[in-house]
């Protein structure tokens, strides 16, 4: 059925990021955002989107980015949910739908975004981790690791930790919590847990290098908060491999809160 007034579709969209160049879409490389358009306009060629909520880099996982595009094309939720994903590639899939008005864009509702990134303390390579944990073979401080961690919170500017490529005017950010904790099921893995409002391009991923390097000992205790104050890259550490961040949960303001969904 055609509808007259077009309306929006929230997804939920999870992907291994290991053969994609990014979410975003780019001229002669594979996107997660790209293939899903090409889901969409498989049922809907004239559809509006995707929009997507965070631009992950090439390498990263997501299990819970989103989505929004506009159709007119009636389907429940969870028509959208299995039509989509017949039409999707095996490292990516919709998770989830939900109705929403035309023109709905989460990278602007967002409140909060948590990433995750997983390591594995192993003097011998896992292969059945080689795409999900940054493989650490010396001896480290997770004490020392977890204390240093603490400076991230808060609101701070963090110049220090964003790659070249980043040129946005503004780089204070809000970090409502950061977890240093070890996998209650392996005692090799340990996980680095952001909580904030927003992120730098690629400040998850020099904090976490950054706090690898004093853990290990390459870099003293109060690393960070002497590159928050000295906002310059060369006072933090290393930016740590791609693979091993995985975008979780983005929080967003939802105006249809009583709006169909599915799963429910």
């Amino acid at each position: 059925m055609i509808l007259s007034t077009p309306y929006g579709v929230l997804l939920t969209v999870a992907y291994d990021g290991t053969d994609f160049a990014g979410w975003a879409s780019q001229k002669n490389a594979r996107t997660v955002e790209d293939a899903l358009r090409g889901a969409i306009r498989a049922l809907d060629p004239r559809a509006d989107g995707p929009r997507g909520a965070s631009r992950t880099d090439a390498g990263v996982h997501a299990h819970g980015q989103l989505a929004a595009f506009d159709t007119t094309l009636r389907i429940p939720a969870r028509g959208w949910v299995l039509a989509l994903n017949q039409h999707m590639p095996d490292d990516a899939c919709v998770r989830s739908a939900r109705m929403i008005h035309a023109g709905y864009n989460p990278r602007f509702s967002s409140r909060m975004k948590r990433y995750r990134y997983s390591l594995v303390f192993d003097k011998v390579r896992d292969p059945h981790l080689r795409h999900s944990h940054w493989r650490i073979g010396y001896e480290m401080d997770m004490d020392a690791m977890a204390r240093e961690a603490e400076a991230i919170v808060g609101t701070h500017d963090f110049a220090a930790f964003r790659a070249a490529g980043d040129d946005r005017h503004t780089t204070t950010r809000t970090l409502r919590s950061v977890t240093v904790a070890r996998s209650p099921t392996d005692r090799r893995m340990w996980s680095v847990t952001f909580e904030g409002t927003a992120f730098l391009y690629n400040m998850v991923r020099i904090l976490t290098g950054t706090l690898v390097d004093v853990g290990r000992g390459r870099l003293p205790a109060g690393t960070i908060v002497r590159a928050l104050a000295g906002k310059d890259r060369a006072l933090a550490g290393q930016t740590a491999p791609a693979h091993g961040l995985v975008l979780e949960h983005i929080d967003v303001d939802l105006p249809e809160q009583d709006a169909e969904s599915w799963p429910p």
